[in-house]
C-alpha cells in the first residue's frame, strides 16, 4: 500500500510539512487555496514536528531564508496564528525510521513521514518526492 489520496473534510489531523509551514508566513502565494482552507479551519488540528524548527534554523544559520524579526517571536506567532500543536519526536517516531525508507536520502523527509505515520497524521506537501507511494502515509498534497 502506499500513500494514500485523501478527501479533505473538518475535524482532520495534519502534519505541516517545513516549507508548508514556512510558506504559510513568508511566501503565502504558494499556498493553494484548498491548503488554504484547510489550515483556516478551526475543526482540523494542525501538527509541526520540532524537526521542522531545527529545519527553520539550519535555513538561517546557512542565510537560505532571512527571518525579520527573532527566530523564537516568529516561531510563536505562527503557533498562535495556526494553533500549532507539537507532534512530538518520541521513542516510537524513532523506531517508526527503521520502517520508513524513502527513495531519497533527505534525513528530515524521514522523520516527518516517520512522525505522520506514528500519529496518524495527514503529511501536508508539495515534494512530489513524498507524493509518490510510501506505505502508510497519507498526504494532501499542495499543488
Amino acid at each position: 500500500m502506499g500513500s494514500a489520496a485523501i478527501e479533505v473534510g473538518n475535524g482532520m489531523n495534519f502534519l505541516l510539512d517545513t516549507h508548508i509551514w514556512v510558506w504559510n508566513n513568508l511566501k503565502p502565494w504558494q499556498i493553494t487555496a484548498e491548503i488554504n482552507q484547510v489550515l483556516a479551519s478551526r475543526q482540523n488540528e494542525l501538527y509541526l514536528s520540532p524537526v521542522s524548527i531545527w529545519e527553520l534554523a539550519m535555513l538561517l544559520e546557512r542565510k537560505r531564508l532571512i527571518l525579520e524579526e527573532e527566530m523564537d517571536r516568529w516561531i510563536e506567532k505562527s503557533r498562535e496564528q495556526l494553533l500549532l500543536r507539537e507532534a512530538t519526536f518520541s521513542w516510537a517516531v524513532a523506531c517508526e525510521l527503521r520502517q520508513t525508507i524513502l527513495g531519497h536520502k533527505d534525513p528530515v523527509d524521514r522523520l516527518l513521514v516517520a512522525t505522520a505515520k506514528t500519529y496518524d497524521l495527514t503529511l501536508i506537501t508539495a515534494d512530489e518526492r513524498l507524493m509518490k507511494p510510501i506505505t502508510g502515509l497519507k498526504v494532501l498534497p499542495n499543488r
